[in-house]
């Protein structure tokens, strides 16, 4: 098994190591210490060498942070984890802070008269800090770079990952490394800099067609890069990460030294260089700086290539999600065989579902930890089941399944959200409304430049119209055998990436109800140019959504009048298309099934 299901949350240990904390601040001067979920490369998954808010505080989301003050310490989440916070920290010594509605520097200024607040300059953006900085202007509060308060209490911290590199096959890339480097590079010589630093781990990946271990679930190296405007690479890592072999693969131009000389390079480096102010470590910036090198602010010049995927990235996605698709139906069709029988629980459906994965002997890792939450534990957005909270699948609940895998040839994530028996008309109306927002998103067209805050509100439409709504984001990036959440591009109300032909994203809206049940229905899909249609402006250029995703909705939870013609026309086309694909695939059992699964609705 891939996953395992120890708890990994211990809100005991939370008030104990909070008290040495405050005690080695107190020595120091400090009134507060900022303690992120991010490591040094800003990754959403970390190492466990890394994981420092989930060690000091019991919260194991995957995003959030912790100010710790003499009299408080808060714990700031965003609304996927407002029911998970409450059970993995120790609220007689943490506070949750709905994160962003309050920002972290007016939650200081509000709790801290006067004092010294000490933050890890390796573990922040420049941008963070400089938000930070102005929330606290004028009061008696002071920001202060120092060493890691929390290394220095962690008597058992992990080593650091030492996994070893591995080359992607250029057959899944569509582009030489080599390739790529000419062209970041000629992307620096226009900008007039003489080089730029790659912090981001998928982005050193994407650039050398390069894969690893370091972080759990996402097959990445954890290192830092320079790449100079002639296209030469330094890669700062371990000689153990990157065998002869590959030294071989990767060429001449691209030298592996140690992480040691990472900060002598870039006191050593003519300027201007490129530093990415929303990624990349505070760090790097101040060393440059302190070497009077010119820096140039400007975004990691990877991220845009890397998101818009080759035609052969695009076809390797393809093959994964049949593939993929094809093990979630007989996955469904088990689940439908066993769910009525009872017995079943929480950890029984993932063990199953990551067997009919590893059955298709292509599986390489989890592209995370499966959600799968029974009856309220759907409502838990990122619910992982433990020993300690596993659930027995009842008859007349809903049931929440999201999951993925990384294949070589691609990164597949869907959600579906099942009845075991039959459920009520609540839920069932509940669930048509985020199934017509996810049908309005795969229906999208819309002009060229429009971002993902634009298409945003198509997938909100209908549970709105029903004073409904879900606090998370409509869709994130995915990485082609990468990151499974993957920048710039998302659906969100706050993103403002213009949405390229190439982009792979998640398409799932929900609806969650604490203590009762949630829904949440995901496709994964790619922006393709959309064909002019008659009577269109012909100057006009539109895009649309291709849906790669390939499993069946659960038609027992469609409210079909709730629908419009044009609503049940794409669940039956959409259908069709699952059924052409996989039913060459499948086993009998499971070929029949899938016939009545995907029968006109």
């Amino acid at each position: 098994m891939f996953q395992s299901f120890d708890s990994q949350a211990k809100p005991a240990q939370g008030a104990p190591r909070l008290v040495r904390l405050r005690a080695e601040l107190a020595k120091a001067g400090l009134s507060g210490f900022i303690v992120p979920r991010a490591d040094a490369h800003q990754g959403e998954y970390v190492p466990p060498r890394d994981a420092r808010l989930s060690w000091l505080t019991g919260f194991t989301g995957s995003a959030g942070l912790a100010v710790v003050l003499p009299d408080l310490a808060g714990v700031f989440i965003d609304g996927r984890y407002r029911v998970q916070v409450k059970a993995e920290v120790d609220l007689a010594v943490y506070t949750p802070v709905p994160w962003p509605e309050t920002r972290p520097g007016d939650w200081i200024r509000a709790n801290l008269n006067a004092g010294k607040v000490g933050f890890d300059p390796w573990l922040h953006t420049a941008d963070e800090i400089a938000v930070l900085e102005k929330a606290i202007e004028g009061s008696g509060v002071t920001l202060c770079e120092t060493d890691n308060f929390i290394d220095a209490i962690w008597p058992d911290q992990p080593a650091p990952p030492l996994s070893p590199a591995f080359a992607q096959p250029e057959e899944f890339c569509g582009q030489t490394a080599a390739a790529k480097r000419d062209e970041i590079a000629a992307i620096l010589r226009t900008a007039g800099q003489r080089a730029t630093v790659v912090t981001l781990p998928d982005s050193l990946c994407w650039l050398v067609n390069i894969r690893g271990a370091d972080v759990p679930r996402n097959p990445v190296v954890n290192a830092f890069a320079l790449l100079h405007d002639d296209a030469r690479l330094e890669i700062f890592a371990p000689d153990v990460k990157f065998g002869d072999d590959l030294r071989a693969i990767l060429g001449p131009q691209v030298t592996i030294r140690p992480p040691q000389d990472f900060l002598t390079a870039l006191h050593n480096l003519p300027g201007p260089v490129r530093v990415d102010r929303a990624s990349a470590p505070l760090a790097v910036s101040r060393a440059l700086e302190a070497a009077q090198v010119a820096v140039a602010w400007g975004e990691d010049p990877c991220r845009l290539p890397k998101a818009r995927k080759t035609g052969a990235e695009i076809a390797a996605s393809r093959a994964a999600h049949l593939r993929d698709g094809a093990a979630m139906v007989e996955f469904l069709c088990w689940l439908d065989r066993e769910a009525p029988n009872g017995g079943l629980t929480e950890i029984a459906v993932v063990e199953a579902l990551e067997g009919f994965r590893r059955a298709t002997n292509r599986l390489h890792d989890l592209s995370f930890d499966t959600i799968c939450g029974a009856g309220p534990h759907g409502a838990v957005i990122h619910y992982r089941v433990t020993w300690d909270t596993d659930r027995p699948v009842r008859a007349g609940e809903l049931l929440l399944i999201d999951s993925g895998g990384q294949y070589v040839d691609g990164t597949t994530d869907i959600t579906r959200t099942v009845a075991v028996g039959a459920v009520g008309q609540e839920e069932a109306e509940c669930y048509t409304r985020v199934l017509q927002g996810m049908i309005a998103i795969s229906r999208a067209r819309w002009p060229k430049g429009l971002a993902g805050r634009d298409l945003d509100p198509l997938a909100r439409a209908a549970l709105w119209m029903a004073g409904q709504d879900y606090d998370h984001g409509t869709g994130h990036g995915v990485g082609a055998f990468l990151s499974v959440h993957e920048g710039p591009q998302r659906l969100s109300r706050l993103s403002e990436v213009p949405l390229e032909p190439g982009m792979i994203l998640s398409n799932e809206p929900g609806y969650y109800r604490e203590g009762a049940f949630g829904i949440r229905i995901e496709n994964l899909v790619v922006v393709e140019p959309a064909p002019p249609l008659p009577g269109g402006d012909a100057q006009r250029n539109h895009l649309r959504f291709e849906t790669l995703t390939l499993a069946p909705l659960d038609r027992r939870l469609i409210v079909t009048t709730m629908l419009s013609p044009g609503e049940r026309d794409w669940i039956d086309r959409y259908h069709g298309d699952v059924r052409a694909a996989l039913l060459p695939h499948l086993s009998a059992e499971a070929a029949e099934w899938l016939g009545r699964a995907t029968a006109p609705v």
